[in-house]
């Protein structure tokens, strides 16, 4: 089994024609697009100065993808003319998912309407919905054969409902092709979108994840387009709603936050009755996004993941290379059975 450093995967997907930010290149005629001039990702951070990057610890280490099932998994992807957030955001684990034919299928196309510090999703106006996008996903999950699916999305503050109409079709869609497929979203926050986070949940996804990121006081430079009490109040309506759903969230390390900021993060999400919980070191994607401010060691990972299982969350995954989607099948049985111990 190959491994090799984090900072080698995108280089390894060479494939992928997109610029970088703050790649010299960037502006320069692409062949594939008949010499026009390809958009930049992130047009919004071209003033920003460039960020030192820190030499990455050992235990950042991922598999190398290449592998013949990676390459099945990524032929799916491209015959269904898919999105996937692995793709999109640069995953570090995209060797070891996609080999084991696991994909995060990102919808409502691969350009979002925020522009996060943190994250390597194209910004720019979205093209309209793919009414056939539905159809497509389901078909991919029966190819796939997949027991659990993560869908996650860019965010479309364009639409008048977030995209929740959107979200609740796949659902459906997915049901019908593979009933016996368990599904977990990731959402945006549905900001300013009265009736949106309703819709979702009546279409019933057996897992109800949004991502806090961060800590409040680094919602300013890090997430300035989200609210975080917002975010907090959108896990706690979908139990409201139905409380058979189980609702996850999850946050990046190594921003800066302090230590108790974490630990009060964690209570604010027991408040609100999230059951899982996840615990990533931040990665920078490129030198003008947010600078890694520090590499979390891997006895704090386990630190926390002992405290969040005090605080009483049902299944915690902590751990430097942890992502909201990676494992989620296998969380989800743990997860599932943890609550079952706890209702006896």
């Amino acid at each position: 089994m190959d491994y090799v450093p984090m900072a080698l995967v995108l280089d390894l997907l060479n494939r992928d024609p997109r610029p970088n930010v703050g790649n010299p290149k960037a502006d320069a005629p692409n062949a594939a697009s008949g010499g026009v001039p390809e958009p930049l990702r992130h047009p919004e951070k071209q003033k920003r100065p460039e960020n030192p990057i820190l030499r990455k610890p050992d235990w950042i280490r991922v598999k190398a993808p290449g592998s013949p099932k990676w390459a099945e998994t990524q032929k799916i992807v491209k015959e269904n003319k898919l999105v996937t957030v692995c793709e999109e955001a640069g995953c570090p684990n995209i060797g070891e998912c996609w080999e084991k034919k696991h994909a995060t299928f990102m919808i409502m196309g691969d350009t979002c309407t925020r522009a996060c510090a943190f994250c390597n999703v194209k910004t720019g106006v979205p093209q309209p919905l793919d009414v056939l996008e539905p159809a497509k996903v389901a078909q991919a999950v029966a190819k796939l054969g997949l027991e659990h699916v993560v869908i996650t999305s860019v965010d479309r503050d364009d639409l008048r409902d977030g995209g929740a109409e959107h979200f609740a079709q796949v659902i459906r869609a997915i049901r019908k092709a593979s009933p016996a497929t368990t599904i977990e979203i990731l959402t945006p926050d549905f900001l300013r979108k009265p009736g949106a986070l309703e819709v979702v949940v009546a279409a019933k996804p057996d897992v109800f994840n949004h991502n806090l990121e961060t800590v409040p006081g680094k919602y300013l430079t890090v997430r300035p387009g989200a609210r975080y009490f917002h975010s907090l109040r959108l896990l706690q309506r979908v139990k409201e709603l139905d409380p058979t759903i189980f609702t996850k969230s999850g946050i990046m390390v190594g921003l800066g936050e302090e230590r108790n900021e974490i630990l009060q993060l964690m209570d604010d999400l027991r408040s609100a009755d999230v059951d899982f919980i996840t615990i990533g070191q931040y990665l920078a994607p490129s030198r003008k996004h947010h600078a890694v401010i520090r590499f979390v060691t891997p006895e704090e990972f386990k630190g926390f993941e002992a405290i969040a299982y005090v605080k009483g969350f049902l299944m915690v995954s902590s751990t430097p290379l942890t992502r909201s989607s990676h494992h989620a099948g296998e969380d989800f049985a743990r997860l599932r059975a943890a609550r079952a111990a706890k209702t006896g």
